[in-house]
């Protein structure tokens, strides 16, 4: 709840000593974990360059024969976390359909 402006009563719903709201800055720790531009352009050199891992590519023909949820729980076992799974599996779906779009 955002703090409100004091009435000086000393009762009341805003009541208190009148005093300047103070607005305190984003702390750095706020930021962490943002993608930078630049690590965002060297993952994906990185993905260019060297591919596919082998768990990603046995999860993509998964994907590609409609077995989701076998595809899920294998790259849950190599993630380690239901959360990384599902973020894992949009990034290959979404490699999945850049690639069909390209023509490969």
């Amino acid at each position: 709840m955002a703090p409100t402006a004091r009435s000086g009563l000393p009762i009341g719903k805003d009541h208190g000593h009148i005093t300047t709201i103070h607005k305190a800055p984003v702390k750095p720790s706020r930021r962490k974990g943002a993608l930078s531009k630049r690590s965002a352009f060297v993952r994906d050199l990185v993905r260019e360059v060297c591919g596919l891992a082998p768990y990603e590519r046995r999860t993509i023909e998964l994907l590609r024969v409609s077995q989701d949820k076998r595809a899920r729980k294998l790259v849950k076992r190599r993630l380690g976390t239901h959360g990384r799974a599902l973020k894992k599996i949009d990034e290959l779906t979404n490699y999945m359909a850049e690639s069909r779009r390209a023509g490969h």
